[in-house]
């Protein structure tokens, strides 16, 4: 007869579980997780719609209807605009590679995906300073071509990639590794096409880690600051998204328009942890529905950690 593993044996009664802590204990750990929470998060976030409206609804609007604010908006929706999708493609093709083939070079570029996680964004932006800046590397050529990179919409976008490029490829690389190919493989038995396979198999299979890493991106290419900053020249209407706006209104003891502009990517936060917590639940749904446990098939979180949503909904 085989033993029985630990985990399977009944517990001996009169003595509680190794992890069971004392409703002293638990209380403790919980009021010092909710005054955590209360002190970093919820005040912060109440400052900040406190300060915005402060003088008034009037004050407010007004604030965001100044054309340097407005400015900022559109530079920042733009930026995203073009980030996200180039950061998709690029994602999906990297993860492919990775989760399905063997190669040469295959760590090498594990590792480049790694590099803007470990690099300072603040670093990142001095990198294309370097690269494309007047006395940089490419500069003469881009002055002698009339092509402006640094200082302008071109250079913002080249850094914003730069710090997104791993969120959509490290959400799925796990999934798609933690799948397997054999949907796939037998699709392609059956006659289907490369791209038809593709289509209605891979994509249905990876669609909420998609989702999740989509939403990541985004919510980093429009809260980017520090490779931002050190690209963007701080040119007021033209090189300044929403967080360098924020700063120089700050900068410039505006208060109540720097929190006014503040308060929109805050509320773009807010809504970002609500898609998430939405993807999170369809997510735990699936995997209720089809039998798997939730461990086991949640997309990884940046930088390719534990599973943390399922990938196939």
């Amino acid at each position: 007869m085989s033993a029985v593993p630990p985990h399977a044996r009944p517990p001996i009664p009169g003595r509680s579980p190794a992890t069971a802590e004392s409703p002293l204990v638990r209380r403790l750990l919980i009021g010092t997780t909710l005054l955590f929470l209360g002190l970093f998060l919820f005040v912060p976030l109440v400052a900040v719609f406190t300060q915005a409206f402060a003088k008034g609804a009037g004050v407010y609007l007004a604030a965001l209807h100044e054309p340097d604010a407005l400015a900022s908006i559109r530079l920042t929706l733009l930026t995203a605009a073009i980030t996200v999708p180039l950061t998709l493609v690029f994602g999906l093709a990297a993860a492919w590679a990775i989760a399905r083939f063997e190669f040469p070079g295959r760590a090498l570029l594990l590792a480049l995906i790694d590099l803007p996680f470990a690099v300072s964004p603040v670093i990142a932006g001095m990198i294309f300073v370097l690269l494309f800046g007047a006395q940089g590397i490419l500069g003469p050529w881009l002055q002698a071509h009339g092509l402006h990179i640094i200082f302008a919409v071109p250079g913002i976008i080249l850094a914003t990639l730069f710090v997104t490029a791993p969120f959509v490829a490290r959400e799925l690389i796990p999934v798609m590794q933690e799948q397997g190919s054999e949907e796939e493989e037998a699709a392609l038995l059956l006659g289907a096409g490369g791209l038809k396979t593709y289509l209605r198999v891979t994509l249905p299979n990876i669609k909420w880690g998609l989702l999740y890493g989509v939403i990541l991106c985004n919510a980093r290419a429009m809260g980017e600051f520090g490779a931002v900053s050190v690209v963007s020249g701080h040119i007021r209407g033209l090189t300044n998204t929403m967080p360098l706006h924020v700063e120089i209104l700050y900068n410039e003891y505006n208060f109540a328009a720097a929190f006014a502009v503040a308060s929109l990517l805050t509320l773009l936060a807010l809504l970002t942890l609500a898609v998430r917590s939405l993807i999170e639940w369809r997510t735990r749904e699936g995997v209720v529905a089809a039998g798997v446990p939730e461990e086991d098939s949640a997309p990884a979180g940046p930088g390719g950690g534990a599973p943390q949503a399922a990938g196939a909904g």
